[in-house]
């Protein structure tokens, strides 16, 4: 990346685990501009099969076990959420729905009526009623999913919580308890997804499935698209009572969807995965040695450094952008530095990096 004068900056973070295959990667400009010239916009409700939308489908499907078969696009990660809260109210008539502490699922209504975090919600109450927050990784929490419980909604890996991974067994138990009352589970991949933790869902370490799966950022390549992926069963619900019981205008745009899929292609054919685990133990070495950091967790690419405080943090954020190294903070966990680059990043591109990190830190004293 360049700045008007020339300047050079590697971005540490894929614009929020956006450039999971870098920015402008040849095969997705490519694919842009091929469907720029077929069509752009057409109608939305289903007068026309679409083939980016179908073959993007398709390609997804082949990464996810036949339950999880379905795809509705839609725009954004939020409103793939706000498309499984009512996807999950739907099918089981409940009220209840249970998400994280610290969780982050988005900024729109229902969306924000789950995330996690009193002081991202307060300004904008009344929100959803029937939400309630569990202490993620503490299974004596799980005894609130019952009976009354649509859905239970968490991210694989929590992220603006500061990169919480999932305790061996946590997710399988959260799986069995929604089986054990009849709730759906509802993973949000929105930042996971796509490669960035070493396999192409999260989801595939932990042996755990949801009833629907939720993605978006990593997809697009770098444009704007979204996911909500169940059953086409489940999905048959927004089909009647009311009929079209759940649109979008823009959903499953035909250009978001040809560089979307061009972007799956990149991660297989580059066979990308392969890499991720190596450059995440490079690159913990090289967070670990930066001056103030007393903590690096995560998996895969998506790292949090612990520094002490904000205090000590957002000064090294801000010298290392200025030293041409774009990093950042996360939203509830504002003592940690956030490393999520493009998966993939050059074992010198990450040396680079780690050095920048540690002459900025160095520079504002943060040891």
């Amino acid at each position: 990346m360049y700045g008007p004068a020339g300047e050079r900056y590697l971005d540490l973070i894929s614009g929020i685990s956006v450039s999971n295959v870098g920015h402008r990667h040849p095969h997705v400009l490519a694919a842009i501009r091929e469907q720029l010239d077929h069509y752009l916009h057409l109608m939305v409700y289903g007068e026309f099969v679409q083939t980016p939308q179908v073959r993007l489908a398709e390609a997804l499907a082949s990464t996810l076990p036949p339950h999880l078969s379905c795809a509705y696009f839609v725009n954004s990660g939020s409103e793939a959420i706000e498309a499984a809260l009512k996807l999950a109210k739907r099918l089981t008539g409940r009220p209840g729905l249970i998400s994280a502490v610290d969780s982050y699922h988005g900024a729109s209504h229902g969306a924000l009526s789950v995330t996690g975090n009193e002081s991202f919600r307060r300004a904008f109450r009344p929100l959803l009623p029937g939400v309630r927050q569990i202490r993620y990784n503490e299974p004596d929490d799980l005894r609130h999913i019952t009976r009354h419980t649509a859905a239970v909604l968490l991210e694989t890996i929590q992220g603006e919580a500061g990169v919480r991974v999932p305790l061996p067994g946590y997710l399988a138990a959260v799986r069995r308890r929604c089986d054990e009352v009849g709730a759906l589970l509802i993973l949000d991949e929105i930042q996971t997804g796509f490669g960035r933790t070493g396999t192409f869902w999260a989801c595939e370490q932990e042996g755990v499935w949801p009833d629907a799966l939720v993605c978006a950022k990593g997809m697009g390549g770098g444009m704007p698209i979204g996911a909500l992926i169940s059953s086409s069963e489940n999905l048959q619900a927004f089909t009647a009572n009311p009929v079209l019981g759940h649109i979008t205008t823009f959903g499953g745009h035909p250009v978001s969807c040809a560089a979307a899929l061009a972007t799956l292609h990149v991660i297989r054919q580059e066979d990308l995965l392969a890499g991720v685990a190596e450059r995440s133990r490079l690159l913990r070495q090289e967070l670990e040695a930066v001056p103030g950091v007393r903590e690096v967790r995560g998996r895969g690419l998506l790292l949090a450094a612990e520094f002490d405080s904000y205090a000590v943090l957002k000064p090294t954020i801000d010298e290392a952008i200025r030293r041409g190294v774009l990093t950042d903070w996360f939203l509830f966990c504002d003592n940690s530095l956030r490393a999520a680059p493009p998966l993939t990043i050059s074992e010198a591109e990450i040396r680079f990096a780690g050095q920048v990190l540690r002459e900025a830190a160095t520079a504002v004293g943060a040891a």
